[in-house]
């Protein structure tokens, strides 16, 4: 690797550093100046290397032109290049171990002299250092695992991602390229630097999917990682809405599980007792609820080969977020089309049904009146043993278009629109309102429905289940044969219940304008 250009590849991510603070007219946080300090100690190194190499080549020319010989091809290149492969292992120690290694790189000493010099220290400070032989001896301050989280949360950070909390050391690394760092990992797990260094990118990809299936190789985990951090912050991010007002459940596999919960009410009045009465044994009125079962979902994505080459660091962050938002949509939208679709609940009626009690027949759009109907409508439900219950209707879910109209109803002390200006009862009423696109969408040119949904204290309604409780897609690697790029599997179990009907009602609605 070109020593020039690596060194102006720093100066520019200082430039960058500098750019981002002025237009955004303010001081350099902490971590940029710690950031511009350490770039700044290897661009003074990278100076001192390119100087060092510049007159060993003018040298080399000078004793050739002393002997009348001409130099053989490639062997200032070789020169060039052991050089730099020296500095760069020697900076790459300095930085893990906080030594100052200038006086190294001037000196021309070995890299194995200043593994020696730092074996030495540690001895010196922390007691005896385990080694394999002074021809193998591999130094290194961090775990397999502490590097790797560096290294993927560097990758997360050059893609712009921001972390609260990003792995010490993380900023340090995160300028290198994806080529950088596969040598870096390679290099670690004892190839030669200078070997590594002549490889060309594309023989570089070939010997990373060598390694892509090597559950210990560096490199493939490090991706592993970055992969599964960028899923985890996108997948929050989705706007969804379904979990606002579902309940959310676990089960332990894919069989049909029953769901042994009672369901409202059930118990048997209390009764009076007479001086010196017995009280009489009551058993509870209960019944099942229905059966869950989930279902997995999922697509393979992978990196190709251009990606890799053109070092397309985005790849590793947008477009596992892409799969991840359209994991936590399918689940967003099938929840809307169990309503919007009225699918069968657990007693084979349709879920919004006359003989339910949650339907009203004549479909409006929201307002004073239809609202106080459907309310009216939940808390008149009575279980399955005809005993009154206590619903607190909580949530308003509407199409794309009603949200300002609510916020008029919902928000103003007189009954809009009145000419006496009557008192609104539904003022302040505790009620959230939830819009969606989706039901937009799902009704096209026809009329779009709306929902009143209870609190999860009073009454459930619909449950989305997941494996073992996992919200977040899984991420694994995948060997796909005939490929050409790095595979990826991304999938998430989860299914939908109807957990009682009595919490839920609905309105056919009218076409939104």
């Amino acid at each position: 690797m070109d020593p020039k250009k690596l060194c102006n590849k720093r100066i520019k991510r200082q430039q960058e550093i500098l750019n981002a603070a002025k237009s955004g007219q303010r001081e350099l946080t902490a971590d940029e100046r710690a950031e511009l300090d350490e770039l700044q100690r290897e661009i003074d190194l990278l100076q001192q290397v390119i100087e060092g190499t510049d007159g060993q080549a003018a040298e080399g020319r000078r004793t050739a032109d002393d002997a009348q010989q001409t130099p053989e091809p490639g062997q200032m290149e070789q020169t060039r290049d052991e050089e730099t492969a020296r500095c760069l292992e020697i900076m790459e120690l300095g930085r893990a171990f906080d030594m100052d290694i200038q006086k190294y790189i001037e000196n021309k000493t070995s890299v194995e002299q200043v593994r020696s010099d730092i074996i030495r220290k540690l001895v010196e400070e922390k007691g005896p250092v385990n080694t394999r032989g002074t021809a193998d001896v591999t130094v290194t301050r961090d775990e397999q695992d502490t590097f790797r989280e560096r290294a993927a949360d560097a990758l997360m950070l050059r893609a712009g991602v921001n972390l609260e909390n990003p792995a010490e050391g993380s900023n340090e690394l995160r300028a290198m390229s994806l080529r950088d760092l596969a040598i870096e990992c390679l290099h670690r797990e004892g190839q030669d630097a200078s070997a590594l260094l002549r490889m060309d990118s594309s023989e570089m990809y070939g010997q990373l999917c060598r390694q892509f299936y090597n559950p210990t190789a560096a490199f493939p985990a490090i991706l592993d990682n970055t992969i599964k951090k960028s899923i985890v912050s996108l997948y929050n991010q989705v706007p969804t809405t379904f979990q606002a007002w579902t309940t959310k459940g676990s089960v332990k596999d894919f069989k049909p599980t029953p769901d042994y919960e009672y369901v409202i009410g059930g118990a048997g009045a209390f009764l009076k007792v007479p001086e010196n009465g017995e009280l009489k044994a009551d058993i509870p009125r209960t019944e099942k609820l229905p059966s869950r079962k989930i279902d997995t979902y999922g697509r393979s994505f992978s990196m190709s080969r251009q990606a890799f080459i053109n070092d397309d660091i985005g790849f590793l962050t947008e477009v596992p977020g892409l799969y991840a938002a359209s994991a936590r949509k399918t689940i967003d939208k099938a929840v809307y089309t169990t309503l919007y679709q009225n699918e069968k609940a657990f007693d084979g009626i349709a879920l919004f049904d006359e003989k339910h009690s949650n339907l009203i027949k004549t479909g409006a759009k929201p307002s004073q009146k239809t609202i106080q109907e459907i309310i009216l409508q939940m808390q008149k439900q009575t279980d399955q043993f005809d005993e009154a219950i206590y619903i607190t209707p909580q949530y308003i879910i509407v199409p794309v278009g009603y949200e300002f109209d609510l916020a008029v109803i919902l928000h103003s002390a007189q009954v809009p629109g009145s000419a006496n200006n009557d008192i609104n009862p539904l003022y302040n009423y505790p009620i959230q309102v939830i819009q969606t696109p989706v039901l937009n969408a799902l009704a096209g040119s026809g009329a779009a429905p709306w929902f009143m949904v209870a609190n999860q204290a009073s009454a459930r309604s619909i449950q989305v289940d997941y494996l073992n409780g996992q919200e977040t897609p899984t991420v694994r690697r995948m060997e796909t044969p005939g490929v050409l790029g790095f595979t990826w599997d991304i999938y998430l179990d989860w299914g939908i219940a109807v957990r009682d009907f009595r919490g839920i009602a609905k309105n056919p609605g009218e076409k939104v304008a």
